[in-house]
């Protein structure tokens, strides 16, 4: 049984993965942390009561409740002190929130190899999610010009979002660096073209409505082939973020990419 707690969790993502670890016989629900403490977990995600009532202080929680691992759906301003809590506690942080610099990144893999203590992070939980970068960087070998646009809902404070980042990564180390249109194209806006990844173009749309899409848009000779991805519910995430929480703690310092965990 693979102890679990919840960072982030009076959110609504926070709340779906509480449903998640509950709803699952191999993980336990120890502890729960928020800004807004005070509600118990089993009442705020349609289950009866179990005692388990969100928490202020995330370090007193992981002294307390010394969970396997801590999963945190949080903010981009506030997930690397989290992070390196919780390594510090030795607990293995599995991370949805994005927005975490190559600076930081690298603090985090340092400090876990510190403390002896894996990390997992991925930008999209959903797994159709990682089908859809592994058949972009596949399409990429032959047809090289490419767009990515996403599109996520109006919360969202980081853009481009961590899953087009790492779709542009994943596509640049199958293709030549190459700038892409007319080389004497003009932006008569600025930034009209989005922004500018190895040659490759991302677009970001802020929208209600809207939850977590990408489409990975490639043009040749007479014919386009565009592969996307649409996720309509945040349960999308769940299976993803159920098994990082049961392999994580096998990992070795930090890992990132869902993908890592599907081969």
């Amino acid at each position: 049984m693979v102890k679990v707690l919840v960072n982030g969790a009076y959110g609504r993502m926070g709340r779906t993965v509480l449903n998640a670890v509950i709803n699952d016989d191999e993980l336990e629900l120890v502890g729960a942390v928020d800004v807004i403490g005070g509600a118990d977990t089993g009442e705020l995600t349609g289950h009866k009561a179990n005692d388990i009532v969100i928490e202020t202080d995330l370090a007193k929680a992981l002294d307390t409740h010394k969970p396997d691992v801590m999963v945190d759906f949080t903010q981009p301003q506030v997930v690397f002190n989290n992070v390196i809590t919780a390594l510090e506690h030795k607990v293995s942080p599995v991370v949805g929130t994005t927005g975490l610099s190559d600076e930081a990144k690298e603090k985090i893999r340092q400090t876990s190899e510190t403390n002896d203590t894996p990390v997992f992070i991925a930008p999209n939980f959903a797994i159709g999610a990682v089908l859809m970068m592994l058949m972009a960087q596949q399409a990429a070998k032959y047809l090289p010009d490419v767009e990515i646009i996403e599109l996520h809902h109006d919360q969202k404070l980081d853009a481009p979002s961590g899953t087009a980042e790492l779709t542009a990564k994943m596509i640049s180390e199958v293709r030549a660096k190459h700038e892409q249109g007319h080389p004497n194209e003009v932006e008569k806006i600025a930034n009209v073209r989005g922004g500018n990844v190895d040659g490759i173009r991302i677009h970001s749309v802020r929208l209600p409505g809207y939850v977590a899409h990408q489409e990975v848009i490639f043009g040749g000779l007479g014919q386009t082939l565009t592969i996307r991805h649409d996720s309509t519910g945040r349960d999308s995430f769940m299976p993803g973020v159920v098994l990082a929480c049961k392999r994580v703690r096998n990992l070795k310092g930090l890992t990132i990419g869902l993908d890592k965990l599907l081969i």
